[in-house]
């Protein structure tokens, strides 16, 4: 009998993996991504105080008004720019990305890329 992968818990499992090394402190704070299948969503957390410092997500009325269809690259894009610029009002100018155990490609990319054009410096 052929068993089914579960591909979530794969990617719990990279995610545990890479959180051992990635934290964010006071001075460079953690971008966080999750991934839906319609949405994606972004938090800057300082895990030393365990605090959620700005949050972004295709579920915003800015985002969802800019786009056609939340679950897509225009729309993680669009997210990324949106935490950045939360991010540099509030003072925060360098991040230590966190994939969540996604593959750096399509969305998650897309939400990196924006984040760094609009001044966030990973």
């Amino acid at each position: 009998m052929i068993k089914k992968t579960d591909k979530n818990a794969n990617r719990l499992q990279r995610h545990k993996r890479v959180r051992k090394k990635v934290a964010g402190t006071v001075a460079r704070p953690r971008l966080c991504v999750f991934r839906s299948s319609k949405n994606i969503y972004a938090q800057i957390i300082d895990d030393a105080n365990r605090v959620t410092l700005v949050s972004a997500s295709s579920l915003d009325k800015d985002v969802k008004e800019s786009v056609s269809y939340t679950g897509n690259k225009d729309a993680a894009k669009k997210v990324g720019e949106t935490v950045a610029k939360k991010a540099v009002e509030q003072g925060i100018t360098e991040v230590v990305f966190d994939r969540g155990g996604y593959l750096y490609h399509g969305r998650v990319k897309e939400l990196a890329e924006g984040a760094r054009e609009a001044g966030l410096k990973f």
